[in-house]
C-alpha cells in the first residue's frame, strides 16, 4: 500500500455479503438499519471486491470487517477468513479486520490468534450492542483482549447509539447500555498497552468517549456513522486540539458514503493542520502504514 498515493484512509467499513450471498444482517434488521440510514438508490449490500473497487476509484484505503454476533442474532457472520482473503487480493485499498464473537470462548481465542499469524488481520471489531455483552466483562472477552494486545493487533469498539435495530420493536432485542464507552475504560486500564478506537460520535455519552481518549493513550476516536455537520461541539473542539493526533476518518460505508461525508467535513470547523491528521495521518501511524 502506497500511503504516499492515498487521499484518505476510511478506518470503518463493513462487509455485509459472503461471496455466497449470506448476510451478516437478518432482513428485519437491515431492512430497518437502511430505513434509519436513509440508504436509497445505491447498493447496501457490496461484494468485497466492489469495495475494493469503489476505494481505488477514490484513491482511498479502507479498513473492513464483519460483525459475528452469532450467538445473540443467530445469524452466521460473513466468514473472517473471506475478508481477509479479499484484502490480500486488493493490498492497495483494503486493510483486514475482524469479527469474533466474545462468547466463542476459547474457541474465539484460538480463532483470532489464527486470523493474525495466518491472515494478517490488523484488528478485531466489537458490536457490544449486537453481541450483548459489558466490554468489561472479565469472564467473557478478556482472553480475547489478551490475544490482541500480545499480537500488536486493533480492538474497535462499536460505542453509543446504533441504527441496528432502530425502529423495530423493542429494538430488535438490542439494548444500547452494552455501549457506554465508560466501560471500555476499564480495558484501556486493564490492558494498557492495548490499543483501542472508540467508534462513532458516541450518543449520548460523547462526553464520556472524550473524557476516556484523553486520559487513557491508547485509546482513539473514529468518527463513522455520523455525517459531520452532525457532530456535537465539544467533539469538534476536542478534534481540533487535545485529541488531534488521535482522531481518525471513517465513513460506516456502505450505509454512509465516503463522499458524503468528505462534503460535510469540508464545511466543519478542522483546522488546516488538524485536517490531514484526521484523514490519514493518524490512521497510517496507529496502523503500521507510515
Amino acid at each position: 500500500m502506497d500511503v504516499s498515493r492515498l487521499t484518505a484512509i476510511d478506518v470503518h467499513t463493513h462487509a455485509e455479503v459472503s461471496s455466497q450471498g449470506a448476510a451478516s444482517l437478518s432482513a428485519e434488521l437491515d431492512a430497518a438499519s437502511s430505513s434509519y440510514f436513509k440508504v436509497e438508490g445505491r447498493d447496501r449490500r457490496p461484494t468485497l471486491p466492489e469495495i475494493a473497487t469503489y476505494y481505488r476509484e477514490r484513491r482511498m484505503a479502507a479498513v473492513v470487517f464483519t460483525v459475528d454476533a452469532e450467538s445473540a442474532t443467530g445469524t452466521e457472520p460473513v466468514p473472517n477468513e473471506e475478508v481477509a482473503e479479499a484484502a490480500a487480493a486488493h493490498p492497495d485499498v483494503l486493510i483486514p479486520f475482524a469479527s469474533i464473537d466474545p462468547f466463542r470462548g476459547r474457541a474465539g481465542v484460538k480463532q483470532a490468534r489464527r486470523l493474525v499469524e495466518e491472515y494478517g488481520v490488523r484488528g478485531f471489531k466489537f458490536h457490544p450492542s449486537i453481541q450483548g455483552f459489558f466490554p468489561n466483562d472479565r469472564a467473557v472477552a478478556y482472553q480475547l483482549y489478551e490475544v490482541i494486545e500480545e499480537t500488536g493487533a486493533i480492538a474497535l469498539f462499536h460505542t453509543g447509539q446504533t441504527g441496528i435495530g432502530a425502529g423495530v420493536p423493542g429494538g430488535g432485542g438490542i439494548r444500547l447500555k452494552y455501549s457506554n464507552p465508560l466501560h471500555v475504560d476499564d480495558v484501556a486500564a486493564d490492558f494498557p498497552h492495548l490499543r483501542i478506537i472508540l467508534a462513532h460520535p458516541s450518543f449520548p455519552w460523547q462526553d464520556e468517549a472524550l473524557a476516556v481518549a484523553t486520559h487513557k493513550p491508547g485509546v482513539h476516536i473514529d468518527l463513522s456513522g455520523w455525517s459531520p455537520k452532525y457532530f456535537p461541539p465539544q467533539l469538534v473542539q476536542y478534534a481540533n486540539t487535545l485529541l488531534k493526533d488521535k482522531v481518525l476518518f471513517g465513513s460506516d460505508y456502505p450505509v454512509l458514503t465516503p463522499d458524503r461525508w468528505l462534503a460535510d467535513f469540508e464545511k466543519l470547523q478542522i483546522k488546516d493542520e488538524v485536517r490531514p491528521k484526521i484523514l490519514k495521518e493518524n490512521a497510517a501511524r496507529l496502523l503500521g502504514l507510515a
